[in-house]
């Protein structure tokens, strides 16, 4: 009877931060798109921790969370306006995606993804580098060959993971986009956190997926809250 209790309170706690989190992300988004700094201000640097918290309560795993969490630390310091503060941010995402590396293990990839995200990394990099500043060249070029590997290996984790990754490297692409002063798509910030948002979203649901690593338990808290455990 108390196990049963644990698990509804966790199961309610969990529905609250994804609904949280959701209710969040759309402020963020609408915030960005009808340009309301401040409403931005508050709205995103609540998105990570929510959702890693939503992981936690999930009993996901620790890489996952830590994942998370340095993102948020990206989110935060990307949001000051200055070189520095972009190369701390870029830096602390790197460990994230080092954390997702992690946490994806030894599991093969495929070869063929392995080639086209090869060539999209050259493309974007031929294409960008003689707009890029100088002093950010060499970092962003490492952090990007480290974005890429992530978004190829998040494949082993499933379809869900996948878009994740594709979708992180296409939201820091377009941040480079910027970077570089080439042209820009219309409302091009509002595309940026949409990319991220779901990306990260994507990631955490692939991870999180019942039968997708051994901490995927019958026992578990359901994927989508209230709903029957596997």
């Amino acid at each position: 009877m108390s196990a049963d209790i644990g698990t509804d309170r966790r199961e309610r706690l969990a529905r609250a931060l994804l609904t949280a989190f959701l209710v969040v992300a759309a402020v963020d988004l609408v915030a960005v798109l009808a340009d309301i700094p401040v409403a931005g201000l508050v709205a995103k640097p609540l998105l990570m921790p929510l959702l890693a918290g939503y992981a936690a309560v999930r009993r996901g795993p620790r890489l996952l969370v830590a994942a998370l969490l340095f993102g948020w630390g990206g989110d935060v310091l990307l949001m000051a306006d200055s070189d520095t503060a972009f190369l701390l941010g870029m830096g602390s995402f790197a460990v994230g995606h080092v954390c997702y590396l992690w946490l994806f293990g030894r599991a093969r990839s495929s070869l063929s993804a392995a080639v086209a995200y090869a060539v999209v990394l050259t493309v974007a990099l031929v294409l960008l580098w003689p707009g890029l500043p100088a002093d950010l060249r060499i970092p962003m070029a490492g952090y990007s060959l480290l974005l890429t590997a992530m978004a190829y290996r998040a494949g082993v984790l499933g379809r869900y993971a996948a878009v994740g990754g594709a979708l992180f490297l296409l939201s820091d692409a377009l941040i480079a986009v910027g970077v570089a002063d080439a042209p820009r798509l219309p409302a091009h910030g509002f595309w940026i956190m949409l990319t991220y948002i779901a990306a990260q979203f994507l990631l955490a649901v692939g991870a999180l997926s019942p039968g997708t690593r051994p901490w995927a338990r019958a026992s578990a808290v359901p994927l989508v809250p209230g709903a029957p455990r596997p």
